[in-house]
């Protein structure tokens, strides 16, 4: 129950998280506004999916690892990984965000709050790598850290939502949820260096994810989603990622056919 019920409550924050943005949206602007923004928000499921089927498949492994010798190593190289992947996500469902909206999103009037997908797919992201660093208060059995900062990440969508939707409407609803997961991650790496210590390459991971964003909010809001420019941007994002890592990606898949 100790260990358990804190991650209860962790699951009621997220959940606050990711749905009272459009209850609020609903009660304070219009229900057509909300599902206008509900519509779009769908759209960063790409990113949710790699999140969560990551996780799922991770977290075991995570636990398992715990008792070896210095499994720090093994988590950050996992985090790490997940990042670059991740990155790399985000780009190329922003570079296509167009056709995936003509697919899934049949009706046009919906597509006025496509401007907010690449915000919504950055704050997926930094909840996929908040999972991936909350490893730290699960394996220590302080789970409790995990209900103190998504409770305080839903304390930030509920304030953020109910102060600035009336000012910005659906704008305010993706921002809120942004802030709370980055806060989230944020403070989760920041107390696992107290408790847990994990050597995250945090310089490059950083520089993947910022880099990544920068290249999808050029691509989108520059170039206004245009393909041509937008291809030209992921296939430059594509060349540095292999320039960098291709000697550890290169070891790495080699050690793992040498285990099989």
């Amino acid at each position: 129950m100790a260990y358990g019920l804190p991650v209860l409550v962790a699951g009621i924050a997220f959940t606050v998280n990711e749905v009272f943005d459009k209850i609020l949206l609903t009660q304070m602007v219009s229900k057509e506004e909300a599902g206008i923004y509900g519509a779009c928000y769908k759209l960063a499921v790409f990113m949710t999916l790699y999140g969560t089927a990551f996780r799922m498949g991770v977290e075991p492994f995570f636990f398992s690892q715990a008792k070896k010798e210095n499994p720090q190593l093994t988590y950050a190289q996992i985090t790490y990984y997940f990042v670059l992947l991740g990155s790399l996500i985000l780009l190329s469902v922003v570079v296509v965000l167009p056709v995936l909206a003509d697919l899934f999103i049949k009706n046009p009037v919906y597509h006025q709050a496509l401007d907010i997908v690449p915000i919504v797919l950055l704050a997926s992201f930094c909840l996929g790598v908040y999972h991936n660093l909350s490893v730290w208060y699960k394996i220590t059995d302080r789970t409790y850290f995990g209900a103190i900062i998504s409770s305080l990440g839903a304390c930030i969508t509920l304030c953020v939502n109910l102060y600035f939707i009336p000012l910005y409407g659906f704008w305010a609803s993706a921002l809120a949820t942004l802030l709370a997961y980055g806060t989230m991650m944020t403070l989760s790496y920041a107390f696992g260096r107290k408790y847990y210590p994990i050597p995250y390459r945090l310089g490059r991971i950083l520089f993947y994810m910022f880099l990544s964003f920068g290249l999808a909010s050029l691509s989108y809001y520059y170039f206004d989603a245009s393909l041509a420019p937008g291809a030209a941007l992921l296939f430059v994002f594509l060349v540095l990622i292999t320039l960098l890592e291709y000697k550890s990606l290169k070891a790495l898949f080699r050690r793992e056919h040498t285990h099989y």
